[in-house]
């Protein structure tokens, strides 16, 4: 096994590439953290990583809460004895344009996209020096990259998990810790689908599947699989790393000819 014996915190947990990178790293030896806002719904996740025999915990925090931070690495600490990993997932939208986002809500979408990013990883460092290094992998998404209509905060603030990745890497290295960032194309995922009624999501669909190369949207579990490659000792010489997983989206241009 990959991480047998290693401790990772995964926040976000509790849903999407969240649930499926938790499920991922458990079944490769890991003893892992779930942390959701939501927290019965990380208590069944974690329920369903000990049901196939392996080690999890839930902890319902929002990571935007120097407190609930704080609070959820001692958990972290407390239950098995240190850090190792920590995959920062949580994420969240508005779905809005950028002249309907009010201040609050484009706080809200920094806060909990940005400086929660930046939080758990702060929190972690000291544990993670304590054992001799570690791994943070950070979760942005190729809107980091380039934008779509009605998601100006969501892009902003993935755009600047990339600089706080490269600042982390440059810093963190000396320490033994590699920092590395995966970016996301379309996931099916519940945030995929935000704001259609059900009827809407099979047109929306078929239009995402065409315009992507591989002709198809990413399954969670996809995205964990290279999550999982910057946690574990295969990827021991990569930090400050970006991957973006998007079908071959990127490699589109946008004109004719």
């Amino acid at each position: 096994m990959l991480l047998e014996d290693k401790v990772a915190i995964i926040t976000g947990g509790n849903r999407g590439i969240g649930r499926a990178t938790a499920r991922l790293l458990a079944q490769e030896g890991a003893r892992v953290v779930l942390v959701g806002r939501d927290a019965p719904s990380a208590a069944a996740v974690a329920a369903a990583i000990a049901a196939d025999g392996g080690a999890a915990i839930a902890v319902g925090a929002d990571v935007s809460n120097s407190t609930d931070v704080q609070m959820l690495v001692a958990r972290a600490v407390e239950t098995y004895g240190g850090v190792d990993i920590l995959v920062n997932n949580a994420g969240l939208d508005v779905g809005k344009p950028l002249l309907e986002t009010s201040e609050a809500e484009w706080d809200l979408v920094q806060s909990v996209n940005l400086k929660g990013h930046f939080m758990c990883a702060v929190a972690v460092v000291p544990h993670m020096v304590k054992r001799g290094g570690g791994s943070i992998v950070n979760t942005s998404s190729i809107l980091a990259l380039a934008s779509l209509p009605a998601c100006g905060a969501y892009c902003a603030s993935k755009a600047g998990i990339l600089g706080l990745t490269r600042s982390m890497a440059l810093e963190w290295g000396p320490l033994g810790i590699r920092v590395n960032c995966v970016l996301p194309g379309s996931t099916d995922t519940d945030m995929m689908w935000l704001g259609l009624a059900p009827e809407e999501i099979p047109v929306e669909r078929a239009k995402v599947e065409a315009s992507t190369p591989l002709g198809r949207i990413a399954e969670p579990e996809e995205i964990a699989e290279a999550t999982l490659w910057f946690c574990s000792r295969k990827a021991s010489f990569a930090s400050g790393s970006f991957l973006w997983l998007d079908g071959g989206t990127m490699s589109r241009s946008p004109n004719p000819r």
